[in-house]
């Protein structure tokens, strides 16, 4: 399992948000990097990240393509990329970052 991980729920259905591309970035001084892409499984996750352990503390970044999502399923979204920033310490903690989806909404919050 990677340092961080997510997991997508899509609300609207009851059910995970499968096939989701999700990019990983770190923000270095004003600008972002792009770390890894992968998309997330069956039950919509992604819990292994190609990445160099532990990461150093900053801030980190995950974006979700969510119209891509819904495109496939014949659904609008008000939402065609959502970017969940947060913060890590570098002290090597599992950051788990968990996206509840629907079409017109999102939240998110620290998992464990």
């Amino acid at each position: 399992m990677s340092q961080i991980t997510t997991h997508v729920l899509d609300t609207s259905k009851g059910s995970p948000g499968e096939n989701i591309r999700v990019e990983l970035y770190v923000r270095n001084s004003a600008q972002w990097s792009l770390l890894a892409s992968d998309t997330t499984n069956s039950d919509g996750r992604i819990d292994s990240w190609s990445l160099p352990e532990p990461l150093a503390a900053g801030v980190y970044k995950q974006r979700f393509y969510t119209r891509d999502y819904f495109a496939s399923q014949n659904t609008s979204t008000f939402y065609p990329e959502i970017d969940v920033q947060f913060e890590i310490s570098g002290d090597g903690q599992h950051y788990h970052v968990p996206l509840l989806l629907n079409p017109f909404g999102y939240s998110t919050y620290r998992g464990s």
